[in-house]
């Protein structure tokens, strides 16, 4: 089977091509092999990037120094086709340099429909606990989805998705977390997270608005979730609602027991929200940011 064939039939499946940002870290490394194994999944090909950045050179570069960032960029980009090829023999695996930035050779590749996977660090040895730059220019500022790696190369599965939801417009990111969920045969947790005022005790009033905006929004979920019901008849789905003085310290603390954690991305381009990067730094497994529709209130996530 070719690699557009595999496209073809991925796309049928709700999914575009996968595509991995490839820059030689131990970050990268760990998203080249999730990249890999969702193709899989998915039935797709696997589009490996590297960006040599030179056309962003604060000066122009000698010739020397471009053939060497080419030919670096050539070399790590055929070790992780080689790694991959020995994990993944039938998978299609293609490799694409580009001379721009890596956010923007990465959303040029992926184009319209394809999912976007890059390590949460970066070559320069950022800490595990800092999101790198190229990460986060690409979960800032992408509109197909974005999965930023985190937790170990080969994790042990714990058999399910997590879906953080927070209004009916999430139902673009519920549906994509159900889809995962169905490539891997595991169960969808939905849910819901409000905050609790801090100054209030835990039979308190409700952060940001009434007990009637919270039922509001646990309503939101229950729609969502009798809509995946409908459209994924074949899904286990759970949907959960909790308080909290913290969204992203419970998120995070749910993504323990998750193998993909699927949410909303930034409404406003080049803009991640607290939670959406407390997440990207903090969580336990790989988060996917799925591009918002709507304005939605304010831009908290």
């Amino acid at each position: 089977m070719t690699e557009g064939q595999r496209d073809g039939a991925s796309e049928r499946f709700g999914f575009g091509r996968v595509v991995v940002g490839v820059d030689g870290s131990a970050s990268s490394r760990t998203a080249v092999r999730w990249a890999a194994a969702e193709a899989v999944l998915r039935g797709s090909g696997l589009c490996l990037v590297h960006a040599t950045d030179t056309d962003a050179a604060p000066g122009p570069l000698s010739r020397e120094e471009t053939a060497r960032r080419r030919r670096a960029g050539l070399d790590l980009l055929a070790t992780a086709a080689e790694t991959v090829a020995a994990r993944h023999a039938a998978l299609a695996v293609g490799t694409r340099l580009g001379t721009g930035p890596p956010a923007v050779v990465l959303r040029t590749a992926a184009g319209p429909r394809g999912t976007i996977g890059v390590g949460h660090g970066g070559a320069g040895g950022l800490s595990s606990l800092r999101l790198g730059s190229v990460a986060f220019a690409v979960a800032s500022d992408a509109a197909t989805p974005v999965v930023v790696v985190r937790g170990a190369a080969d994790p042990a599965e714990a058999g399910a998705v997590l879906a953080g939801v927070r209004d009916a417009d999430d139902l673009d990111c519920a549906r994509e977390a159900a889809r995962e969920a169905r490539l891997r045969k595991a169960p969808l947790r939905l849910l819901h997270v409000w905050a609790m005022a801090s100054h209030v005790g835990v039979r308190g009033g409700l952060s940001g608005g009434t007990r009637e905006t919270a039922r509001a929004h646990v309503r939101a979920e229950n729609e969502i979730a009798e809509r995946l019901r409908e459209e994924f008849p074949e899904l286990t789905l759970l949907a959960d609602g909790e308080k909290s003085h913290s969204v992203p310290d419970a998120l995070v603390d749910a993504s323990r027991d998750a193998d993909l954690l699927v949410v909303g991305g930034p409404r406003a381009p080049g803009h991640l929200g607290r939670t959406s990067l407390a997440l990207l730094q903090h969580a336990h497994c790989p988060v996917e940011l799925i591009p918002r529709r709507g304005p939605g209130p304010g831009n908290a996530a």
